[in-house]
């Protein structure tokens, strides 16, 4: 079972309890087994318990971490996992394959845009022969960065409305390592894919009253590619600043429009860095009016310890586990957060991987044995193969075709909705459980309103967890948010949500939706990002 389209693959294996002694398999097109390299690696004379781990030495070998952060709880979990799971282990890789592709003919694209002020990049834009998407104007291409070998594709939809006054949005799925082209054709895009192949008209896309780009990023996602690898929230970010000033330098036009960014899941932690990133450059040609993220990955910390009132009949859904199995997950929560605080206070690879592995066994573990859906606590997984929807396989294969590929410009030779590689790089750097969530009050106090919401069906990052964190944030405006009356969101004469807001922070809670809010509740999220984009924060009638 491939486990994500938001947030794992590489620990859905590792999620399985050391008494199963088994990983959740995945097909081989999705993973590149080879065996670990037995590289000798001097080890101190005070680690000995480091010597029983060729899974650790090799993490020390790639990622090249100091010896001197890890200590013996560290070594001795890395040695528990190597253990438990010898086989699969030794198939884990810490650095991404390079993604196949062909460079097309510079004249298959309409524009060629580069900047003094950003030095080796360049940036590719076509016009797409017209595929039915939508009939509004369209931009797809590349991002280059040219001395690293990065390229990054996007797929730009004028809105519908009034596309000279209409606001911009920026679109970013999550994984990490899942593509942004599930965003456009699975939730919020001009249209879906169907069983057949063929479009269908979505009348609540986001680009009814609003100009949307979908980016697919880091490298190596969806139809994106590179030699390289980008392992960090940190480093994408500097890539989509780049991206964005050289869009906005080739359509002026919509440049002094309002510009938000949007996504789900990960971008919990992309979003949060990318506004910062975009914050600090004072010479930008755009600028920044808000930031929306949707059931989110943002602070563990806090948002772990409800992994277990959502599974046990605490989040508004009946449980789906024993009472033994609950009681379990509780008194396994101190050490997980325990371990949480310890990378927050290090950020180091040594103590966040480990603080990851361990977590993510103990709080979502026992959910996922039951097989239930990870993104809608109310069904099971439909579709292993296809991260248990099986429209994830109907989209791959339309982007998949020669006549879609050529039309937009694609370059990859094979695209896929999620690449596992990548999310293994995140995680395998420590990136899954930093604390990027200490970007938000800076992000607040800068005045870019922040909107939070959830699906109140999802269990991977599920609305208790971001009710709690937006709770727990530290921030100036913090007692009034807490303080703030919860009030309900109405849809016409319908009840389908409610609202905390103070200021320019808003938690939005989303009924009868799953982690995809967009999917599940089309004519909801249309509403949502309507209102928030029009400065409608407290979602008033």
């Amino acid at each position: 079972m491939k486990s994500t389209l938001v947030l794992s693959t590489l620990f859905s294996a590792l999620l399985a309890s050391a008494d199963q002694r088994a990983f959740v398999q995945h097909d081989a097109a999705d993973t590149h087994p080879e065996a670990l390299i037995k590289s000798f690696v001097e080890i101190p004379s005070d680690k000995p318990a480091l010597k029983g781990s060729s899974a650790l030495l090799e993490a020390i070998r790639v990622l090249g971490d100091s010896m001197h952060q890890i200590t013996p709880e560290t070594a001795k979990i890395w040695n528990e996992m190597e253990a438990d799971f010898p086989e699969e282990v030794s198939k884990l890789t810490f650095l991404s394959e390079p993604k196949p592709a062909t460079h097309r003919d510079a004249s298959e694209f309409d524009f060629h845009v580069s900047s003094a002020s950003l030095p080796g990049h360049a940036l590719r834009v076509k016009k797409p022969v017209d595929l039915g998407v939508d009939s509004v104007k369209q931009y797809s291409g590349y991002l280059d960065v040219e001395e690293e070998d990065k390229h990054f594709f996007y797929w730009f939809f004028e809105s519908r409305n009034d596309p000279a006054n209409d606001p911009v949005i920026l679109w970013l799925n999550g994984g990490p390592g899942c593509s942004s082209m599930t965003g456009l054709f699975f939730e919020l895009g001009p249209s879906s894919v169907t069983k057949d192949g063929k479009l269908e008209y979505n009348p609540n896309s986001w680009n009814q009253n609003a100009s949307v780009i979908f980016l697919d990023q880091p490298v190596n996602v969806g139809y994106s590619y590179s030699s390289q690898s980008v392992s960090s929230t940190v480093a994408a970010g500097k890539d989509v600043y780049a991206l964005l000033t050289l869009f906005f330098k080739q359509f002026p036009e919509y440049s002094k429009l309002p510009f938000h960014i949007a996504g789900e899941s990960y971008a919990g932690h992309y979003i949060p860095v990318f506004a910062a990133e975009i914050l600090s450059h004072k010479d930008r040609n755009f600028d920044l009016t808000s930031v929306m993220i949707g059931n989110g990955l943002t602070d563990g910390l806090t948002q772990y310890k409800y992994y277990q009132p959502m599974a046990c009949g605490q989040g508004g859904a009946p449980s789906v586990l024993s009472e033994e199995e609950c009681a379990k997950m509780e008194s396994a929560l101190p050490r997980c957060q325990n371990m949480i605080e310890n990378c927050y206070n290090t950020e180091s690879v040594w103590s966040c991987v480990p603080a990851s592995i361990y977590c993510n066994n103990a709080m979502m573990g026992p959910y996922q044995r039951t097989g239930k859906n990870v993104y809608d606590i109310r069904t099971t997984c439909e579709d292993s193969e296809n991260l248990c929807y099986p429209q994830m396989g109907w989209i791959s294969k339309y982007l998949n075709s020669e006549e879609v590929k050529k039309s937009v410009g694609a370059e990859v030779d094979l695209f896929e909705s999620c690449n596992f590689d990548i999310n293994r790089n995140f995680l395998f750097n420590g990136d899954w459980m930093k604390p990027y969530h200490y970007a938000v009050p800076h992000i607040l106090e800068a005045g870019v309103p922040v909107l939070i919401y959830a699906g109140d069906k999802d269990f991977i990052c599920n609305w208790l967890g971001n009710q709690g964190w937006t709770n727990a944030l530290d921030w100036a405006g913090a007692k009034d948010f807490q303080s703030a009356p919860t009030k309900d969101w109405v849809l016409g004469d319908k009840t389908v949500g409610t609202v905390q807001n103070s200021g320019n922070f808003t938690f939005l809670r989303v009924f009868e939706a799953g982690h995809m809010t967009p999917f599940d509740q089309p004519e909801a999220a249309y509403d949502m990002v309507f209102k928030w984009t029009h400065g409608n924060f407290g979602f008033s009638a």
